[in-house]
């Protein structure tokens, strides 16, 4: 799938045609983007599938096989990593262990040629500790820092030079959970008051959906879909982005029939279900192989034989709770539903809370409105 943009004159990164090859392995596949200047973009994909090339295509480390490679409006094809307006932040921080935290920041700007007075570089360094609310940690050695607190000296280093574009090559993914929550709002908050482009690349999906302003999903080196996160989520192209964006229940079956925006797919046990083509998907054809897709916070969860209109459903099935984790604000019920096999349901807290919830073993019933279900692609 490839992308152009309508507003190229206001992208800081732009892909015309890229191809990268590794021998007869190709990493990325011709694909074209743009990033807008000033947004939070992120690559998200599973191992593999290119991400991280082409991240390095930005920052210089690479250079296509094929195509261009667009800098704030200007061709970097052949510009060295050290000459481009880009810094990077790595997973592992990549901080020198035997300076301070003044030492890390100030080494860039030490690299310079004039090189800034001392006092015009403590300044810098000062103003930029302050930015990333690390004021009077200076002194400090590496070593001494949490690795919540060397990821912002990690950041603080790349940001000192005003660069043009921010790179960030899965940058939370040693912290704790509740710590990466944490940098998440602070990369976010950091991203909007510094006002540059911020480029992430991240296997997690949470993470690029709670920070970004545009994904691109990538699949074997192609842009499998691009979008704002809501756009993702609500309208996935194919199954394989509804999967890979947050969870998601399938139902595979074969398309029967279709009366304008709703489409009957025959389910494996011959039921028929209702469901929504996505917008924006390849055009479904009837007699080809299609899921129904259903979000599991979508799922309405009854007792044993409700009717559907008290579960104000259009579809239900009776089934048994075969697993129940409870995550705090929610509770994820795993139901076996009789003819459709395994069905995930996303309960919040105050609704699980006016029920009195389930268990393990209960007999239950599950349903939901046909406008919730989408129609999607195999592929």
């Amino acid at each position: 799938m490839t992308m152009h943009s309508e507003q190229s004159e206001v992208a800081d990164i732009e892909f015309r045609g890229i191809t990268k090859r590794y021998g007869n392995v190709v990493a990325v596949d011709d694909i074209s983007l743009s990033v807008e200047r000033g947004s939070f973009f992120s690559f998200l994909g599973p191992s593999g599938c290119g991400k991280t090339t082409s991240l390095r295509l930005i920052a210089g480390f690479e250079q296509p096989t094929e195509g261009d490679v667009y800098i704030g409006g200007a061709s970097v094809i052949g510009v060295p990593p050290h000459k481009r307006p880009v810094n990077m932040v790595f997973q592992q921080y990549a901080l020198f262990p035997h300076m301070t935290v003044s030492e890390n920041i100030g080494y860039g700007l030490r690299q310079r040629s004039p090189k800034p007075s001392k006092a015009d570089m403590q300044k810098q360094i000062d103003e930029t500790l302050e930015m990333v609310q690390m004021s009077g940690f200076g002194p400090r050695r590496v070593w001494e820092m949490s690795g919540g607190q060397q990821q912002r000296v990690a950041l603080a280093r790349a940001l000192i030079n005003h660069p043009t574009v921010l790179l960030l090559d899965e940058p939370l993914a040693a912290l704790d959970r509740k710590l990466r929550r944490d940098m998440q709002i602070e990369l976010q908050t950091l991203q909007r008051d510094v006002g540059i482009t911020f480029i992430l690349v991240t296997h997690d999906q949470e993470e690029a959906l709670s920070m970004s302003d545009r994904i691109c999903i990538m699949r074997d080196g192609q842009i499998a879909q691009s979008g704002s996160p809501r756009e993702l989520y609500d309208h996935p192209v194919n199954r394989y982005v509804a999967d890979f964006v947050g969870k998601t229940n399938f139902i595979p079956g074969k398309i029967s029939g279709i009366n304008g925006s709703s489409i009957s797919i025959a389910g494996e046990n011959g039921q028929e279900f209702f469901a929504s083509p996505s917008m924006g998907a390849p055009q479904l054809q009837i007699g080809g192989h299609a899921s129904v897709a259903i979000r599991p916070e979508l799922i309405v969860i009854g007792p044993s034989n409700s009717e559907a209109r008290n579960l104000d459903a259009d579809i239900t099935f009776n089934g048994r709770v075969k697993n129940q984790i409870f995550l705090g604000e929610h509770t994820e019920y795993l139901i076996d539903a009789d003819g459709i096999g395994e069905i995930l349901v996303m309960l919040p807290k105050h609704k699980e809370s006016a029920g009195g919830g389930f268990n393990r073993g209960d007999v239950v019933t599950i349903g939901w409105k046909n406008d919730i279900a989408l129609a999607l692609e195999d592929s």
